[in-house]
This record gives structure tokens, sequence and C-alpha cells, in this order.
């Protein structure tokens, strides 16, 4: 299997795949490249609709050229803690963003949550995090009221006037009795239809068993959600060897 950066040709291949109504999976095969390369590359570079290939190269390109200048040659290698290897931690961080991406969230979102679940403390402060995206402060800002907005990060105040955003168990919790109400919204609203359709109509129908799914989706979602927390809760961490160096990792 061949490895190393994708080619132009190679984004072409992507181009045309996508055009021609390809899974990610068959165009990855095709190319014989992992599915995670092929979804990752069009993911950051428009989604399946927005997918340039000759974009692509040149956005590579810049980032490509970013990194040699923020890392010159011959300078030291970062040292992470718990001894772990920098280019697979990068790695990592790009997968889960490219997972992130897939479930809804936009890139510059899905980054900062990618970035926050691959720290330790699992908090960073505005500064810290747009030092380690190499983004500007008003990216991280607008990103972070976006992550609030559904729940997935929380504020705690630190040192000064300074915030620091988290990310912790209790968040998807929060999250998944968000969905909870969304679905309930939803189903109130498709009985509404059903009254104004005319209970039995084609279009009615369709909207009550729409609602019904959703009911016994959402009962179940929330009592899973109570039992995870409960769980979780009560459950006694594993010791850990504590890592006398810095957590930049």
């Amino acid at each position: 299997m061949p490895g190393g950066r994708l080619t132009q040709q190679e984004r072409q291949q992507i181009a045309a795949g996508l055009a021609d109504g390809l899974a990610y999976a068959e165009i990855a095969r095709r190319l014989d490249r992992p599915t995670s390369t092929i979804t990752r590359e069009v993911m950051r570079n428009g989604g399946p609709t927005a997918y340039r290939a000759d974009l692509a190269h040149r956005a590579t390109e810049r980032r490509t050229q970013r990194r040699r200048q923020a890392a010159p040659r011959g300078a030291e290698p970062v040292s992470l803690p718990y001894g772990r290897d920098a280019k697979a931690v990068q790695e990592y961080e790009e997968t889960l963003t490219t997972v992130l991406m897939t479930s809804g969230l936009p890139t510059m979102m899905a980054r900062v949550m990618a970035c926050l679940y691959t720290t330790d403390t699992g908090s960073l402060t505005a500064s810290e995090l747009a030092q380690r995206l190499r983004v500007s402060p008003a990216s991280v800002s607008k990103a972070i009221a976006f992550l609030e907005g559904l729940d997935l990060v929380r504020r705690e105040s630190a040192e000064g006037r300074r915030e620091r955003y988290v990310v912790d168990d209790d968040l998807w919790y929060k999250s998944m009795i968000r969905s909870a109400r969304d679905n309930d919204q939803f189903v109130q609203t498709a009985r509404q239809g059903v009254a104004v359709l005319g209970a039995g109509t084609p279009a009615a129908t369709r909207l009550e068993n729409a609602a019904r799914f959703l009911d016994f989706v959402t009962e179940g979602l929330l009592r899973a959600a109570e039992q995870a927390r409960e769980i979780l809760n009560t459950e006694t961490p594993q010791a850990g060897t504590a890592d006398p160096s810095s957590d930049r990792g």
C-alpha cells in the first residue's frame, strides 16, 4: 500500500470518484489507500459536494509550507509526555478531527475538539488553543461559541481574567440531553402536523410514524444516558504514574 502524501493525480481521481457518486471506501480501494486517508482529504477540503482537486492540492502545499516555517530545519524534536511519539499523536489528532467532521462538526470546531481531547488536562485557554492549532484567536473564539451552543465545551475561570475551555465526560451527558430535547421538539411539531394534514392521510401517517420512532428512541437515549452517568460517576479511576513533563500532547 503506498504511503506518503496524496499526489495531484490521486486528488483528481478522488474528485472523479466523488462526481461518480462512489463511496470513500471504493475510492480508497481504487487508489490502494486507507479509507481514512480519503475521508480526511475530502472533509478537510470542502466536503464531498465542494471538493476540487486543484484547490485541495494547493491548500496542502500551503499547510506543508507553514509547518516547515513553524519547525525550521535542525530544530530540536518536541518532547511529549509519557514517551509519546509526536508523529503518531499528530496523525491521530487528524484522524479524530476527520471523525468529528464526518459527524457534522465544521472543520475548525472539530480541530478544537480534537485538540482538547488529546490534551491530558482536557482544558486549554484560548491563547493555548490558538498557538497549538496555529490559528487566530478570533477563529478559536468562534469555534468555542459554536461548541458551547451544543454543550460540547464548557468554560472555567483561569488565572487572572482568562478562561479555560474544558471537555469532560459530563459534557457528553449534557449533549445527549440536548439531543433528546431537540427530538422532543420535533415530535411535538410532527404531531401538530398530523392534526393539520388530517389523521390517516399519507403525509400525516408519515409524520406520526416519525414521531413514534423518535419517542421510542429518545426514551431509550435518556435512560441509557442516566445509567451511563451513574456508572461512570461511581467508578474509581485507576491510579497512574504522574508524568513530570509538562502537558504538551
